[in-house]
């Protein structure tokens, strides 16, 4: 019974990902010509990744807007969307992945500390 909690609650976190109301930090990832802007939440990212709450501390002292802005231009969109579906859902996906996109997922999640 308690694994029905636990899908449903990880579900409510994905919907919570793709709504595109009361987020409070925009990711911009990768590099020209391939960036993407990613809207998330700054309790959740701080919780799931010391590497984010480092990075969300210090941006949001010098930010005296409510949104708040951080880059990651190491990491590709694509890669980036599965690691944030798994700090919101616990989930990590792997099946349309070849090995180099796993590599990189593996690094990614090294970089943010997950």
């Amino acid at each position: 019974m308690s694994t029905q909690f636990f899908s449903k609650l990880s579900q409510n976190y994905i919907e919570l990902l793709k709504d595109n109301e009361y987020y409070d930090v925009t990711i911009e990832v990768g590099e020209d010509p391939n960036v993407k802007i990613f809207r998330a939440h700054m309790n959740i990212l701080c919780y799931r990744s010391p590497y984010l709450r480092r990075n969300l501390a210090s941006n949001k002292k010098n930010n005296d807007n409510f949104l708040v802005h951080i880059k990651l231009p190491n990491i590709s969109p694509e890669i980036f969307q599965c690691i944030l579906e798994y700090i919101y859902g616990g989930i990590l996906s792997l099946n349309d992945q070849d090995t180099l996109d796993f590599l990189k997922i593996l690094a990614a999640a090294d970089e943010l500390c997950l």
